[in-house]
């Protein structure tokens, strides 16, 4: 690929708040068959590794080693339900947002730390987990943080499935009552994201790219990002890599004043 072509294919891709209204998961037959597919494909892991565990000819590391390959299993078929399940109840129509005040740098500490501990496990050690400097510190603000919280961890798992080695770094800026996150890796998956970002057709994308797991995560954290009332971008990190961002208006909660206290009034009480 030459530098004009690459150029082109990094260049920034925008998505409104409108963008996908029409993108339904539940109406999409490719994508009910993939779920179905990936389903049984982690069931069929969960039993056969089970049965491995009754087995007397493996030592204490295998028998580690099946235990482990059986909480991946159960983690990702529990997040892929999950995230098709909340897919469907906003196409319903009957999800509102849940404000309440709270602070941007507490969302992210509390999500690095969620997220260093999945990094800390054997099959992600060569994945590197970065904690972007902030710009601007609205402190307190009024927003419906699980909804945020959700689109991160969503952006983080299809990152961390799109890396296998390298990097994700994850941040914010605050400007003009805006806050801005910031999901970007090292990895392979530039090209399907940002077809399943733009897509008006679930079907015809995943023909072209067959990863059930991607549309879905993408699909969800679109329509979240959505009712939050924001906007929704992709653009590419270096050849391949991902750079998602997306935006959610805030409201900032003015400080209580202070109690002004006379540090000289006699505390003694007459008698």
């Amino acid at each position: 690929m030459n530098k004009a072509n690459r150029d082109t294919e990094c260049e920034a891709e925008n998505t409104t708040t409108g963008h996908v209204s029409g993108v339904r998961a539940v109406n999409c037959p490719s994508l009910l068959s993939g779920m179905s597919h990936e389903v049984r494909t982690h069931m069929n892991s969960i039993v056969a590794f089970s049965y491995l565990l009754k087995e007397n000819n493996f030592n204490d590391a295998e028998r580690d080693d099946f235990s482990r390959q059986i909480q991946s299993s159960c983690e990702q078929l529990i997040q892929l339900v999950d995230n098709f399940l909340d897919s469907a109840i906003i196409d319903s129509g009957s999800t509102r947002p849940g404000i309440k005040e709270c602070k941007p740098a507490t969302i992210l500490n509390d999500l690095m730390t969620e997220f260093r501990d999945i990094l800390a496990r054997d099959v992600h050690k060569g994945v590197v987990l970065v904690a972007e400097s902030s710009f601007g510190d609205p402190g307190f603000i009024r927003i419906d943080n699980d909804s945020v919280f959700r689109v991160i961890r969503i952006l983080f798992q299809n990152a961390l499935r799109n890396t296998h080695s390298g990097y994700i770094k994850i941040g914010y800026t605050f400007r003009d009552n805006t806050l801005t996150f910031h999901v970007i890796d090292s990895g392979q998956g530039y090209s399907k994201c940002k077809e399943f970002l733009h897509t008006e057709d679930l079907n015809q994308s995943l023909t072209q790219f067959n990863d059930t797991v991607t549309a879905i995560n993408i699909t969800l954290a679109n329509q979240l990002i959505s009712i939050l009332g924001g906007t929704v971008w992709i653009e590419c990190n270096g050849i391949t890599g991902s750079a998602i961002y997306f935006t959610v208006p805030v409201k900032t909660v003015a400080a209580s004043p202070e109690i002004s206290i006379n540090r000289f009034v006699n505390p003694m009480m007459a008698i």
